[in-house]
């Protein structure tokens, strides 16, 4: 009984763990809708080293279908990003090459895998020869919208969608070439239901691998779909992050890959100026907020606190004294969330009050100032330097000066920012009424 009820925790623990990386990827798809302005440098391993590496700074080099070519431009692509310009000829190359590529949203991977799919087909045969997974159906419609996007002048080129819900019945057979759909579905057409011949497919997209890879079904499910694939078949993998659990499986599904890795632009926190509030409790912290609140909303800043109801509190707080601020929480929806980050985004409201989970891989390029309301800590009350540096490393981008406060109320969260200093080995300087002159200075 007692192993029955902790392999139920277990299976609990890894679905809230797939839900929430699942949101995140959709909320970086939704909000990235154009191309992220980002220094990092691509770092590529080829299958061969000896073969010539080709890189591409237009997108005429590629010698695209002239309706292919109209689509990429209709959707605003004037040149290749850093990782189209690596991986398009690898992956338009003749005979195919398989790939695993590093790449977050924002960094043009999702057109670039669409690209290749739609180079691949031939619209004479009516019948699946690209097949694409995502982990979950919010997600495969995202790409399914860019393959509709991009296929736009190449209306011969048909899309279905393997999801709950798109019944077929039993040896249907599909005319459409591109199949995108989630695991469980895709895995049934292919053996269950024998709507696709798995043998017939040439190119294999298997996308969001990190995310694919928080649920123990997903995995295996890909991995049977992909064995039944012929040799031949071009493999193509993408996840956002490399941890060893995803490189692991990444070799499993593509065998002889070569490799995309983006090198991660160093999050620095020389160009970042900060400081700590001292207070004795949440109200006093509230009263030092909006005493520097003036100073900072010239900018754009994020309010950072550890639970959910403290952000909310905050938010109405704030709201009650007049000032316009946006508040994004867990319970919201992924288009509720995207929308507030959006109006941020375009500063209709300069000041957003976050949770951590909220935040995580968000980019907002005009953050200058982040206010640590709450300390980051770990499960056991530590500090969490990782998510500071995170936090505040969003404010000192691209050479920039950067602000971060962090407000102080206890002797435990004094001593977490004495173990941020240490970890760092950068002293931390209290906040005084003449640093408000230089808060504006570096918000201006």
């Amino acid at each position: 009984m007692a192993t029955d009820s902790w392999a139920l925790a277990v299976d609990k623990q890894e679905a809230s763990k797939f839900k929430d990386k699942a949101a995140q990827s959709l909320l970086n798809k939704m909000i990235h809708t154009s191309l992220v302005n980002t220094t990092n440098q691509v770092e590529v391993l080829q299958r061969d080293p000896n073969s010539p590496l080709y890189s591409v700074k237009t997108f005429e080099e590629l010698r695209l279908k002239d309706k292919l070519l109209k689509g990429v431009y209709d959707m605003g692509f004037n040149r290749p990003s850093k990782i189209q310009e690596n991986a398009l000829p690898m992956m338009l190359a003749e005979p195919p090459q398989n790939l695993i590529a590093q790449s977050q949203s924002g960094t043009g991977k999702t057109a670039a895998f669409v690209l290749a799919m739609l180079s691949h087909v031939d619209p004479t045969n009516k019948w699946t020869q690209c097949l694409c997974i995502a982990p979950t159906y919010e997600l495969a419609l995202q790409t399914g919208k860019v393959i509709e996007q991009m296929g736009k002048f190449y209306p011969e080129v048909k899309l279905a969608y393997a999801i709950r819900g798109n019944k077929l019945d039993r040896g249907a057979k599909l005319q459409e070439q591109i199949v995108i759909g989630t695991p469980g579905t895709v895995l049934d057409w292919c053996s269950k239901l024998k709507i696709i011949n798995p043998k017939k497919i040439s190119v294999f997209v298997l996308d969001e691998a990190d995310v694919m890879i928080a649920t123990q079904g997903h995995q295996d499910q890909s991995i049977r779909i992909q064995r039944m694939l012929p040799k031949e078949c071009q493999m193509l993998l993408f996840s956002a992050t490399f941890e060893d659990s995803v490189w692991k499986f990444a070799e499993r599904v593509v065998p002889d890959p070569n490799i995309i890795k983006l090198k991660r632009e160093e999050e620095t926190l020389d160009t970042i100026k900060q400081y700590y509030v001292l207070c004795s409790d949440k109200e006093e912290k509230f009263t030092a907020l909006c005493n520097i609140y003036g100073a900072i909303t010239i900018a754009q800043a994020m309010i950072f606190c550890h639970t959910r109801r403290t952000a909310g509190w905050l938010a109405a707080e704030l709201t009650k004294e007049g000032h316009v601020v946006a508040l994004l929480s867990g319970e919201m929806t992924v288009e509720q969330r995207a929308a507030i980050i959006e109006r941020f985004r375009e500063g209709k409201e300069k000041v957003l009050v976050t949770t951590n989970v909220c935040s995580r891989g968000i980019d907002v390029e005009q953050v200058s100032v982040v206010i640590n309301f709450d300390l980051p800590m770990d499960k056991d009350g530590n500090a969490d330097n990782e998510t500071y540096l995170h936090r505040i490393g969003r404010t000192g981008r691209f050479g920039k000066r950067g602000l971060a406060v962090n407000m102080i109320d206890s002797k435990h969260s004094m001593n977490i920012l004495n173990q941020i200093e240490e970890h760092f080995n950068k002293k931390i300087n209290k906040l005084d009424t003449d640093d408000l002159d230089e808060i504006e200075k570096i918000s201006n």
